[in-house]
């Protein structure tokens, strides 16, 4: 008799290098991004589960522009890497309610309509979804199929 697979561990999200760069005031040290939250699960179907890390750099007010990455272990197992950017932070969204369901990540995103909109007070809110396909993420509504109203 064979004794069960060990799970493997989802990519620690805290190890990992996010291409996200912060600006830092003149004469200090840039800081490197935010961890401000992540979720585990298998999103491609392989039986081993993906980390999805929502980070951001320090704002001194308002919502700073949120970036939101799957990570993946490497060979080595050891520092997991960056394989899709759900969410790029050239977008100037946030993240609310970050989850997996059914393999399909999930967040309401918060922007602004207008530049006069206070960028403490989000007045856009969508609900959002990634879910792999083939051999990419599509972004679409929470539970839509495959090829509807996915992008």
């Amino acid at each position: 008799a064979h004794a069960p697979a060990r799970p493997v561990p989802a990519p620690d999200a805290a190890l990992a290098t996010y291409p996200l760069t912060c600006a830092a005031p003149p004469g200090e040290k840039a800081e490197p991004p935010t961890l401000a939250s992540h979720v585990a699960g298998d999103l491609d179907g392989d039986g081993s589960p993906e980390t999805v890390a929502l980070v951001h750099c320090a704002a001194g007010s308002g919502n700073p522009p949120e970036g939101l990455y799957v990570l993946t272990r490497t060979a080595a197992k050891k520092k997991p890497r960056v394989v899709a950017t759900l969410l790029d932070p050239a977008e100037q969204r946030t993240v609310k309610g970050l989850t997996i369901h059914r393999g399909e990540v999930r967040a309401s995103l918060l922007g602004y309509s207008s530049l006069d909109v206070p960028r403490c007070c989000p007045d856009v809110h969508q609900s959002t979804a990634w879910a792999w396909h083939g051999n990419r993420f599509t972004r679409g509504s929470p539970g839509a199929a495959a090829g509807d109203g996915l992008a």
